[in-house]
C-alpha cells in the first residue's frame, strides 16, 4: 500500500473513474463519472486547480470546498456528513486527515483508504473507497472513539446522530428518480426536477420498507433506459436509512449538488465510550453515461462475481401459500405436490401454517415445531414425497416476529420488543421479538436449525411481515432504540445459519418486497419482490426491481387466474409470460387447473429450463418507449448470441399502432433468427392482421432479420389487447 497523502489520486475502472485530491485537511472530490484516462501530473494538477469555486459575495472570504466528510467548517450550509454531540458540546467536527493509502488496480479498480482523526469530536474515522472492476464504488466508514484525542471531554460519551457518506455531482445532473410504494405495489417510479433545497427520503419502518427508496438517482434531463448520464447511489443495509439529493444556491465546492445516502440513526442509539466504534452501512454510488439500463447492467455484473452468487440453475419452485393457506392436510398437499412434478417443478416450498398453532394468522409465530395435531407423523411423510419426485424442500419462517398467542409470548413476555410500560399496536396481529437479546436470539436459532437438520432442508423462505414501531428493548434495564442492533442480530443469524447448513437456500420477504436491499441479499439467494402475483402490477415491479437486482435474484410466480391481492383476471398466457423471466416458479392450486393449463405449464416450465441459462446471466435492456401503456424488455447474452425480449400492454392507449420499436442491446452488424414462443398460448390482438413479419415470426422456423433493421430502423410490432404479452426468441446467426 503506497502513502498517498497530498496527492491528487485516481481509480479507473469499465469507463468510469473517480479522483480525489488528498492535499487537504479532508480529501475532496475533483471528479466522479466518466473515465478522462490515466492522469499525468499536469493533468492532475489542472483538476486540483479547477477545483475551487469562486469566492462569492456575502460569503465566507475563502472558497467554499465540499469534502467526503462535508461541515460547516468548509462554509458547506446543507446536510453535514457527521452529527452529533458529547451531552451537548462538541457539536463542530474537524477532522483532519492523518493518513493516506491507494492502491490502484489500474483499469480495473482499486482502493483509496483515508484515517481521520478530530480532536473537537474524539473521534478517529477510516474511510475506505473501493472501485471495483465493473465500475461500481463503494464506501464504508468506520468511527472508532479515542478519549486521547479530545482530553477530558472525551470521557463523555459521543452520541452519533447520523453519518452519511455524500458525492457531489455536476450542473447537467438536473433531474432525481427515485421510488416509493405500498404493500403489493412496491418499486413504484417518481420523477422530477432537482430543485434547490434538499430531496431527503427517510426510511424509519425498521426495515427498507415498501416505500423503500431504494436506489435514488441524479441524472440529465434525457435521461432514459439506454439514454443520458445518471449518478446513483443505493445503501446496502437492511433498517432505517436515509437518501438525499441536495442542491444549494452557491453550490457543492466547484460542483452543483450532492447525492448521498446513510443509515437512519435513532436518539441516543449508536453512544460511543472511549474505544467503541461504530461501522456504517456500506454505501455504493454508481455512474452511467447509457441511461438506467447501464446502471443497471454494473450492479448485477457486481453482484454476479460475488463468491457467494448462485451458480446451479435455479429450480423452479412451487409455493403452497396461495394454494391451501393455513389447510395443511397431507392429502390436498399430496395432490398438489403430484400436480407439482407433473408440470416439472423443481422445488416445493411448505409455506406458513405448518407449526405449533399456527391455524390462522394470529396466533403460533415464535413457536417453530411442528404441530403434531395437523402433522401427527412429523412433515416426513410429506417431505419424502416431495423428494421422490426429484425436488428440493423448502419451508417457511418467520423468525423476527412472535403472536402473543404463542408459547414463547406466554413464557417470555419481556422478549417482546417495544417499551416496557406499554406495547403499541400489532401489525398483522403480530409483534416483533427482540433478537438484540442473547437468550432470544439463541431460543430462535436453534429452532430454526432443528428444523433445517431434522428435515434437511433444502431452502428457507424467511418472512417480515410487520414494521418495527416504537423499537425500542428493555434488555439493558431501560428502553433504549434497537432497530441497529436487531439489524445487526439479523445478519448474525442468517450467517450463523449458513455456516452450520452450507447447503442451505434463503429467500428474502418481508411482506414481499418489503426488504429488498444488498444488506440482506449478502447473505440470501433471492428476493421476493412483492406478495402480488397479479401479472399487471407484477410487470413493472419486477421491471424496477431489475434497476438493482439481476433477474436470477428475483423470484416470480404464476398465480391464479383471479389475482389473490388485487381480484383482477388475467389470460394464462399472460401470467405465464411475466413470471418467466426472473426465477420463475408457481403460487397457485394447480388443483383448479384443467388438463389444457397443466399441458400449457408444463410446456412454459420447459421453455423456462431451455433459457433460464441465458435469463440468468444476461444483460437487462429496455427500449424507451413514447406510449406508457407498452413495456419492451429484453435479455441479452453477454456474448450476444441469443436475446429474448418481452412485448406486453397494460392498458389501452391513443395509438393504433406502434410505429417502429427498435431491439436495444443488439449488433446492427449481424443477422437474426427471430422466433415468437407460443408454446404457452396466443396473445389476444387489438387488430386485423399482424405485420408481415411477425406472421413469419410465428412459424417453427422464424424469419431472419439483419441487427441494422431490429436495432437501429425498429420494427413495427403487433397492436395487443390489454393485459396481453408476446415472448421473442432471437439467435445470432453466423
Amino acid at each position: 500500500m503506497l502513502d498517498g497523502y497530498g496527492a491528487v489520486l485516481s481509480l479507473r475502472a469499465a469507463g468510469t473513474s473517480l479522483v480525489l485530491d488528498t492535499a487537504g485537511r479532508v480529501p475532496r472530490v475533483l471528479h466522479w463519472g466518466a473515465d478522462p484516462g490515466p492522469l499525468d501530473d499536469a493533468a492532475a494538477e489542472a483538476l486540483r486547480e479547477t477545483g475551487g469555486p469562486a469566492v462569492l459575495n456575502n460569503s465566507p472570504d475563502v472558497p467554499r470546498t465540499f469534502s467526503l466528510l462535508p461541515s460547516e467548517f468548509e462554509g458547506w450550509a446543507g446536510t453535514p456528513a457527521q452529527e452529533g454531540h458529547a451531552a451537548g458540546t462538541a457539536t463542530t467536527p474537524r477532522p483532519r486527515t492523518e493518513a493516506v493509502r491507494h492502491r490502484s488496480d489500474g483499469e480495473h479498480g482499486g482502493t483509496i483508504e483515508i484515517d481521520l482523526a478530530d480532536e473537537i469530536t474524539g473521534l478517529r474515522t477510516t474511510m475506505t473507497i473501493a472501485l471495483d472492476r465493473f465500475g461500481v464504488l463503494s464506501v464504508d466508514a468506520t468511527l472508532v472513539r479515542d478519549a486521547s484525542l479530545a482530553g477530558d471531554g472525551a470521557t463523555i460519551p459521543y452520541t452519533l446522530d447520523a453519518l452519511r457518506v455524500m458525492l457531489p455531482v455536476p450542473e447537467r445532473a438536473v433531474d432525481i428518480l427515485d421510488f416509493t410504494g405500498k404493500w403489493c405495489r412496491e418499486r413504484a417510479p417518481q420523477r422530477g426536477r432537482l430543485f434547490y433545497g434538499s430531496h431527503v427520503r427517510r426510511a424509519r419502518r425498521g426495515k427498507p420498507g415498501h416505500d423503500a427508496p431504494f436506489l435514488v438517482v441524479a441524472g440529465t434531463e434525457d435521461l432514459g433506459f439506454g439514454r443520458g448520464e445518471a449518478w446513483a447511489t443505493h445503501l446496502a443495509w437492511s433498517g432505517d436509512g436515509e437518501y438525499l439529493v441536495e442542491r444549494l444556491t452557491e453550490g457543492a465546492g466547484a460542483f452543483s449538488a450532492v447525492l448521498g445516502a446513510g443509515e437512519g440513526l435513532r436518539p441516543g442509539e449508536i453512544a460511543l465510550a472511549d474505544g467503541d466504534r461504530y461501522v456504517a452501512p456500506t454505501a455504493l454510488f454508481v455512474w452511467s453515461d447509457s441511461g438506467l439500463d447501464g446502471l443497471a447492467d454494473r450492479l448485477h455484473r457486481r453482484l454476479r462475481a460475488r463468491p457467494t452468487h448462485p451458480q446451479s440453475p435455479r429450480p423452479l419452485t412451487l409455493n403452497s401459500w396461495e394454494a391451501v393457506y393455513f389447510d395443511h392436510d397431507l392429502a390436498r398437499l399430496t395432490a398438489l405436490v403430484e400436480r407439482a412434478a407433473r408440470v416439472g417443478a423443481e422445488r416445493f416450498v411448505l409455506d406458513d401454517g405448518w407449526f405449533h398453532g399456527r391455524r390462522e394468522d394470529n396466533a403460533g409465530l415464535g413457536d417453530w415445531f411442528v404441530d403434531r395435531t395437523v402433522w401427527p407423523d412429523g412433515l416426513s411423510p410429506l417431505v419424502d414425497l416431495v423428494r421422490s419426485h426429484g425436488m428440493q424442500f423448502g419451508i417457511w419462517f418467520e423468525p423476527e416476529m412472535v403472536n402473543l398467542d404463542s408459547d414463547l409470548a406466554r413464557e417470555h413476555p419481556d422478549w417482546v420488543l417495544g417499551p416496557r410500560q406499554e406495547l403499541g399496536a400489532t401489525a398483522r396481529a403480530q409483534y416483533v421479538l427482540d433478537l438484540t437479546r442473547p437468550d432470544a436470539y439463541a431460543h430462535v436459532l436453534e429452532q430454526i436449525s432443528a428444523v433445517v437438520d431434522e428435515y434437511a432442508v433444502d431452502y428457507i423462505k424467511w418472512d417480515h411481515n410487520r414494521d418495527l414501531s416504537e423499537a425500542v428493548s428493555g434488555y439493558v434495564g431501560v428502553d433504549r432504540p434497537a432497530v441497529h442492533e436487531q439489524t445487526l442480530a439479523l445478519y448474525r443469524m442468517l450467517d450463523t445459519l449458513r455456516a452450520r447448513h452450507p447447503h442451505l437456500e434463503i429467500e428474502t420477504c418481508s411482506g414481499g418486497g418489503g426488504r429488498v436491499d444488498l444488506g440482506i441479499l449478502e447473505r440470501t439467494d433471492r428476493v421476493w419482490a412483492s406478495d402480488c402475483n397479479d401479472p399487471v402490477e407484477r410487470l413493472q415491479i419486477e421491471r424496477w426491481t431489475r434497476m438493482l437486482l439481476p433477474p436470477e435474484l428475483i423470484g416470480s410466480h404464476l398465480g391464479a387466474e383471479r389475482s389473490h391481492t388485487t381480484s383482477r383476471r388475467t389470460d394464462l398466457s399472460f401470467r405465464l409470460i411475466v413470471a418467466l423471466t426472473a426465477h420463475a416458479g408457481i403460487e397457485w392450486d394447480l388443483q383448479e387447473a384443467d388438463e389444457d393449463e397443466l399441458d400449457r405449464i408444463a410446456r412454459w416450465a420447459g421453455v423456462y429450463r431451455e433459457l433460464r441459462g441465458l435469463i440468468h446471466s444476461g444483460r437487462i435492456v429496455n427500449a424507451d418507449l413514447a406510449d406508457e401503456a407498452t413495456a419492451f424488455t429484453g435479455i441479452v447474452a453477454q456474448d450476444g448470441s441469443r436475446a429474448v425480449y418481452t412485448w406486453a400492454r397494460l392498458v389501452t392507449s391513443a395509438p393504433g399502432q406502434s410505429g417502429r420499436v427498435r431491439f436495444p442491446g443488439l449488433d446492427p452488424d449481424t443477422r437474426y433468427s427471430v422466433r415468437v414462443r407460443n408454446e404457452f398460448g396466443q396473445a389476444s390482438r387489438h387488430q386485423a392482421a399482424d405485420p408481415a413479419w411477425i406472421t413469419a415470426a410465428l412459424q417453427p422456423e422464424g424469419v431472419t432479420l439483419p441487427g441494422s433493421v431490429l436495432a437501429v430502423a425498429g420494427v413495427p410490432l403487433p397492436t395487443l389487447n390489454p393485459q396481453q404479452a408476446m415472448l421473442f426468441d432471437l439467435v445470432r446467426l453466423a
